[in-house]
């Protein structure tokens, strides 16, 4: 909560609520996940409300817009029949809790796993690219001037600064930029992008989509960036065999998405932002160990997540493999080879004997603790991981070298040198990620066995 203690929450939110024609919140309780900011649920009177905020106001800094101009776009998407949040109002500077916005909680879930194992995700599916077309249909001349406008190539080269801020030293993202720069699309039609349309900012209920949350990323560009974004096979959690939002097929996707907009969906232009967001979430990754080392918030998920930038690099390297000639595309042996302990507890196995006592007192957890509680089950597991396998693919003068255009997927054995770095990381990072098992299948020589 930054500074802010649970009393003061409680005194500020009241000077809110009575500010709109609300009685005095009760019960509040901070909602679990939130890898930028804070959600807190509490009532007033037999309703329920959802307080979004800032974790500090520093956080705000380097935003594109405040939640001001956030709770505007949201009034607008919900009087263009979208499955939006009902903004109540803004945080004032006087209620001295910092920056955010009350809205209506609305009933579901946002867990991805229970909404990806609904009874009709056709149905789901159908909603949620109805959902968009009606997001994409919202005119500039109705929303804030503060809004920003996309320039492809200014993003682009926002995103290179990024790499080289981070230290310019992972050759699978260079590839990546490297391939936004040669392939970037000449500017399309703007309509108003969500910016973070995927699983996890989705609310649903008996196979109903009954909110679309979190707008802080909004902005005017491609239709075809929403649309990618949450194709991501992170995005898809553990249905990476449902390519559109874990949910079903593209084609299936698509047919709804054009039949509710009237526009054609242009295939390449969406394979572009695929790749195009897959960068940015890489880079996006990475930049959360900075946030975390600023003490600008130092949220436990935030170490956490920029572990799984090697992700981001392997689905990346998927993405561009089909560039790479027919013969460097060949799949090929790969073995890991781990040495056994011994003698005193090494790192990782006392990392292990943490994390198995954490599991002891996991029945204690409950509300944003229990979440914490988990991602720390996480950190540990990495460290355990790291202790046997830690492999060291940062290799600044090769990541150079792509940028340049001296090494492509062209060049031989590149790709499969990118290909082995990005199974070992992901296999230390984040063995569980669904995609793993699926670059091991295309990638690696079957068995004889």
């Amino acid at each position: 909560m930054g500074d802010t203690t649970p009393d003061e929450l409680i005194e500020g939110l009241a000077r809110v609520c009575a500010r709109a024609g609300l009685s005095p919140p009760t019960g509040l309780e901070r909602l679990t996940g939130g890898a930028t900011m804070e959600s807190w649920r509490f009532l007033c009177g037999a309703r329920a409300f959802v307080l979004r905020r800032a974790p500090s106001l520093a956080f705000m800094d380097d935003r594109p817009f405040g939640h001001d101009i956030e709770a505007e776009i949201i009034r607008q998407a919900n009087a263009a029949g979208v499955t939006a949040p009902r903004v109540v109002a803004e945080l004032l500077p006087e209620d001295g809790i910092g920056s955010g916005f009350v809205m209506q909680a609305l009933p579901g879930t946002p867990n991805p796993k229970q909404i990806l194992e609904m009874e009709d995700p056709d149905a789901l599916l159908t909603q949620a690219a109805r959902d968009l077309a009606r997001i994409h249909s919202l005119r500039r001349e109705d929303l804030p001037e503060a809004v920003p406008v996309m320039d492809y190539r200014e993003a682009i080269a926002d995103l290179r600064a990024q790499f080289e801020e981070a230290g310019g030293d992972r050759p699978i993202i260079a590839l990546g930029l490297r391939w936004l720069e040669d392939n970037c699309p000449d500017p399309a039609p703007y309509v108003l992008n969500h910016g973070d349309y995927r699983m996890g900012n989705l609310l649903a209920e008996d196979s109903k989509l009954t909110g679309v949350l979190d707008w802080e990323l909004a902005h005017f560009g491609d239709r075809h960036e929403d649309l990618a974004f949450g194709c991501m096979a992170v995005w898809r959690f553990h249905r990476y065999d449902r390519p559109a939002l874990g949910l079903g097929s593209l084609e299936d996707y698509f047919a709804a998405y054009e039949a509710e907009n009237g526009v054609t969906v242009d295939r390449e232009r969406f394979r572009y932002w695929l790749i195009h967001r897959t960068v940015w979430w890489a880079l996006g990754c990475l930049r959360m160990a900075k946030i975390w080392r600023s003490g600008e918030d130092r949220m436990l998920e935030r170490v956490v997540i920029s572990r799984r930038t090697s992700e981001q690099e392997l689905d990346l390297l998927m993405l561009l493999e089909e560039d790479a000639p027919e013969k460097e595309r060949e799949p090929a042996c790969f073995e890991f080879e781990v040495e056994e302990s011994i003698g005193e507890a090494e790192n990782g196995e006392l990392a292990q004997a943490v994390l198995e006592w954490l599991e002891t007192i996991k029945p204690l957890m409950s509300g944003h603790n229990k979440f914490q509680h988990a991602v720390a089950r996480n950190a540990l597991k990495m460290i355990a991981r790291d202790a046997h396998f830690m492999p060291d693919h940062f290799d600044r003068e090769c990541a150079q070298r792509i940028l340049e255009g001296k090494e492509t997927l062209q060049t031989p054995n590149l790709l499969w040198n990118l290909q082995q770095e990005a199974l070992e990381k992901l296999s230390s990072d984040v063995p569980n990620y669904p995609a793993l098992a699926a670059a091991k299948e295309r990638w690696l020589i079957k068995s004889k066995d």
